[in-house]
């Protein structure tokens, strides 16, 4: 085969790929364009009018409140469940290790008003209905953060996991053979060398708490001034036809969650990255 020849096919294959490419970058990018355009239709049909007279409504601000407290306390719930199930999930095999990952996954792949409802019944068992007396938890405020939690933490145990299926056990093992215990090894070894995927799976799950809707509407309700959030004050707003207060809630709600994703790739996100400093 001559020179030419070779060179003419070579040139047809560039050809060929650069039309695979440049049909998966329309593919993507008309993804990535409606995302965009969602983001800007909320930009621009608001104003700052409409945000600030939001945020000066008394519900408003109280749902402003209860958003930045639940979510605070879930994500430190979730943290405090989700560390030691990551850390038994990779290091320990035992029996029955296959049905538990899949329990695991059930709050992300169940649609959330299943695991409102799931919720709502639960506390229908005559124990948990003597606990109420003393201490209300449906359609009170400890519901919202129970709630967020049932599907903030499976996010933050997939994340956890992964991180530390990411680490070199080797470290761990070295610090054994030092004289450390479990527990001191993984305090004083593993946990440090997971704080990159520990800042992760939080801010994930506070983002995660932050935007549940389905769950919180079954089991919490959408009381005013008592347990309404940000996602449940845009349905509020929306049933009573104030389109202007749904918007600029949302926007607020977009912000956070930018803010939130800026703050995991200036960390360092565990997950894609696969170090820890």
């Amino acid at each position: 085969m001559s020179p030419g020849t070779d060179r003419a096919g070579e040139g047809v294959g560039r050809g060929r790929d650069g039309l695979f490419v440049a049909a998966m970058g329309i593919l993507g990018g008309l993804y990535v364009a409606l995302l965009v355009a969602t983001m800007a239709a909320d930009v621009f049909y608001t104003t700052p009018g409409h945000l600030w007279r939001a945020l000066k409504s008394p519900e408003i601000r109280h749902a402003v409140r209860l958003s930045l407290l639940s979510c605070t306390l879930t994500t430190l719930l979730s943290l405090w469940v989700a560390v030691p199930i990551g850390y038994l999930m990779t290091r320990h095999r035992f029996r029955g290790r296959a049905l538990v990952d899949s329990l695991l996954d059930i709050p992300i792949v169940l649609p959330p008003l299943v695991i409102g409802l799931s919720l709502l019944i639960l506390f229908q068992w005559p124990p948990l209905r003597a606990l109420e007396r003393v201490f209300p938890v449906t359609y009170a405020v400890p519901s919202v953060v129970l709630a967020q939690f049932m599907v903030a933490c499976a996010f933050a145990v997939r994340t956890l996991r992964a991180t530390f299926e990411a680490m070199d056990p080797r470290p761990e093992q070295v610090a054994w053979t030092l004289g450390c215990s479990r527990a001191e090894a993984f305090w004083r070894v593993v946990l440090p060398s997971a704080r990159r995927g520990i800042v992760t799976a939080a801010t994930m799950a506070w983002a995660r708490a932050l935007g549940e809707f389905g769950p919180i509407l079954v089991f919490s309700g959408a009381t005013r001034m008592r347990t309404e959030v940000l996602p449940t004050t845009v349905f509020l707003e929306l049933s009573v036809g104030n389109l202007e207060a749904a918007v600029a809630v949302s926007l607020l709600m977009v912000v956070a969650a930018v803010a939130v994703l800026m703050l995991i790739r200036a960390r360092g996100s565990a997950i894609t990255l696969g170090r820890f400093a």
